[in-house]
């Protein structure tokens, strides 16, 4: 059975809305701490959107849970994920953005 990563899972429609979500270039005079934020919060937006992906099939055990309450409170734990992984280290993400980020208000993009 083949698998399929989690990434061939978002849809182009997805990623281009996660990247318009956070402006790509610095405003003019950003400190590398602010540019380093922005990227954070960059990454964590687009792993909150591939989460929401991955937990799209994971139905909830009739017995103890299911309804509206659940479905908000997903949404929720879904965006606490992902704030772990970028406080954690991350993909990687914020690193590259951040870089281009610098490298777009330098003048060098």
């Amino acid at each position: 059975m083949a698998s399929t990563s989690p990434l061939s899972m978002l849809d182009s429609s997805t990623a281009t809305n996660a990247m318009r979500a956070q402006p790509t270039a610095a405003p003019k005079g950003a400190s590398r701490a602010e540019i380093g934020e922005a990227a954070k919060k960059f990454e964590g937006m687009f792993l909150s959107q591939m989460f929401q992906c991955i937990f799209e099939g994971v139905n909830a055990d009739p017995e103890f849970g299911g309804g509206q309450a659940e479905d908000m409170y997903k949404s929720m734990m879904i965006d606490e994920y992902s704030k772990q992984v970028v406080k954690k280290g991350g993909l990687g993400i914020a690193d590259h953005v951040a870089r281009t980020m610098l490298a777009a208000q330098e003048g060098r993009a």
